[in-house]
């Protein structure tokens, strides 16, 4: 992490996971432990939590964010949420592109990119999710394949926009498998990342960029993932559901 040029920030991804009342004793327990961090503390509920969420963190530092949102404002889209509602709320952060959206519901770098543009345009901040699959990295192909996710995704967003975005690092093959690229694997692909969006835009907006590593991040490897000057926080899953295991991630965060 380098905290002198950007933010280090920890989120939790709770999946389809914690009913309302269940979240609110998730967040309950967890706004205590993570009170003094020195990073930015979120928690990212399904749509149904949401309400309850942002009730029961009101003046805390814990911040709530959503799982996915849909690109357009409104219309026959059945079961969807569109960004502006998300906003109305009072929710801040919104998860876009992450893997498991784009493995079991379809989602491709253009619909991705869609989605993140509407959750700017309605004023919320995105965490954007790329990463390669297992087969992609044993072809040697994970610079290509998260170079063109990046560059995708963040097609027609502007540097002032970049402001309000997050990336997440995720390779697919460590996501829910209990498996953990290396801290000098998570560092390379990270710094691609930033290498990338210097391209896009300019070496001082890269700079400015939080990226996170997301795949399997947890109390045990946090430390050494975020010792890393170009990982500058984690969007942790399971850790994220175990208030004392996701407090150790925010603590290591913010010692670090």
């Amino acid at each position: 992490m380098n905290k002198e040029v950007r933010k280090a920030v920890i989120a939790g991804n709770w999946k389809m996971n914690k009913t309302p009342s269940e979240a609110k004793t998730l967040l309950t327990e967890i706004a205590p432990l993570v009170k003094d961090a020195d990073c930015e503390v979120i928690a990212c509920v399904p749509f149904v939590d949401l309400q309850t969420a942002l009730e029961t963190t009101k003046g805390t530092n814990v911040k709530i964010g959503a799982e996915n949102c849909h690109w357009a404002e409104k219309g026959a889209f059945t079961g969807e949420i569109s960004a502006n509602m998300l906003k109305e709320m009072g929710v801040e952060y919104v998860i876009i592109g992450h893997s498991e959206r784009r493995q079991y519901f379809g989602e491709t770098d253009i619909t991705v990119n869609q989605r993140v543009k509407a959750a700017l345009t309605a004023g919320l901040k995105v965490i954007l999710c790329v990463g390669e699959l297992l087969e992609q990295r044993e072809q040697g192909i994970t610079e290509e394949v998260v170079s063109m996710q990046t560059k995708i995704d963040l097609m027609g967003v502007t540097a002032e926009d970049l402001k309000n975005i997050i990336i997440a690092y995720e390779p697919v093959w460590a996501i829910g498998t209990g498996l953990t690229a290396t801290s000098d694997q998570a560092q390379e692909v990270c710094k691609i990342i930033r290498n990338v969006l210097a391209s896009l835009y300019c070496e001082k907006c890269a700079e400015g960029v939080t990226i996170q590593y997301g795949g399997s991040m947890n109390d045990g490897n946090a430390k050494e993932l975020l010792s890393k000057v170009d990982v500058d926080g984690g969007l942790i899953g399971g850790a994220s559901l175990v208030a004392e295991k996701f407090a150790a991630i925010v603590s290591a965060a913010s010692n670090g």
